[in-house]
């Protein structure tokens, strides 16, 4: 059996990989039944649906034509990593707003289509989502403005 397409049967492994890794962590909790769920239930369940949905993915990688996969550019890989990151250490200090903004601007350098009006734009819809989300809906404490604007 020879792989043809394989961008799909990574990802695929991938799924399958994580989704059995999902079921076999959460064995050590109580599954409990569908009208009444345990700790375990949730993940054991995700765990599956991750597997068969990697198994669906990966079996069509051995058939039709021979797929060439393209060079991986390190640059996005980056531009994502760093943005990630800038997130994570601009939340306490510099709150939501700036580092949500500061996560969109710097990953979407990633992109060979870079736009600043799309970019833009996207911040503050991700903004005000992120917003309605996390403080509103989840009431999350998330600083929302810098902290030396609330002091």
């Amino acid at each position: 059996m020879q792989i043809k397409n394989h961008r799909d049967f990574w990802a695929g492994l991938l799924f399958i990989v994580t989704g059995v890794l999902f079921m076999v962590l959460s064995r050590q909790y109580q599954l409990g039944t569908a009208a009444k769920m345990g700790p375990g239930y949730f993940p054991t369940i995700l765990g599956g649906l991750m597997a068969l949905l990697g198994l669906l993915v990966m079996l069509p990688s051995f058939k039709g034509p021979k797929v060439e996969v393209s060079k991986i550019d390190i640059r996005m890989i980056l531009f994502v990593l760093v943005a990630v990151a800038v997130f994570a250490l601009a939340l306490p200090k510099l709150g939501m707003i700036v580092a949500v903004f500061l996560l969109i601007l710097i990953s979407s350098l990633a992109s060979h289509e870079f736009n600043l009006k799309t970019t833009l734009i996207s911040a503050v819809v991700l903004l005000a989502f992120s917003w309605l989300v996390f403080v509103k809906g989840l009431e999350l404490q998330f600083p929302f403005l810098p902290t030396f604007l609330t002091q």
